[in-house]
């Protein structure tokens, strides 16, 4: 049995070491596959034939808030065969926030909310919740916007919080 053993275990050693493949060295392949999130571009929502449209917007850098500069901007302006629903409103701010984690809630992860402060004295659309809502959200950064009307003599009204999928 002890001769036997003797004889099995040097068999077992070759089997272990000895597998067949060649050891090699680490060899690079290329990048490691990564998730990256495509910068906000430089355009606006508009409105052509009642639905939103994207339109090339002629602003300095990519942020929300350039970018909603120029959306409100844009009704001062000749825009062709195309229309905004923010005529009459004026953007005056946004605030950004973390929604904040409720007890006895799953700890997911956290994503900003976005809050547009603007002016006018008439009622907003729903197009032009859209053409803001839509404009915030090519940041995707952003999971909900919501607008905030201010007037003079008036408290705050709360538009709402909206997703661009809701709304379009």
């Amino acid at each position: 049995m002890r001769t036997t053993r003797a004889a099995l275990l040097p068999a077992l050693l070759a089997l272990a070491v000895a597998c067949g493949i060649a050891p090699t060295d680490v060899q690079d392949r290329g990048q490691a596959p990564t998730v990256s999130i495509p910068p906000p571009s430089r355009t606006i929502y508009l409105i052509k034939d009642g639905h939103l449209a994207l339109a090339p917007a002629d602003v300095a850098d990519d942020t929300v808030n350039s970018l909603l500069g120029a959306l409100f901007a844009a009704s001062d302006q000749p825009l062709g065969d195309r229309i905004t629903a923010l005529r009459g409103f004026t953007y005056l701010r946004t605030t950004s926030s973390i929604n904040p984690v409720q007890r006895d809630e799953v700890q997911l992860p956290r994503t900003s909310a976005l809050t547009v402060h603007i002016s006018g004295d008439r009622l907003l659309s729903r197009l032009g919740k859209a053409q803001i809502v839509c404009t915030a959200q090519q940041d995707a950064a952003l999971e909900s916007v919501s607008i905030v009307v201010e007037n003079a003599n008036r408290p705050p009204k709360n538009e709402g919080r909206y997703t661009c999928g809701e709304l379009k």
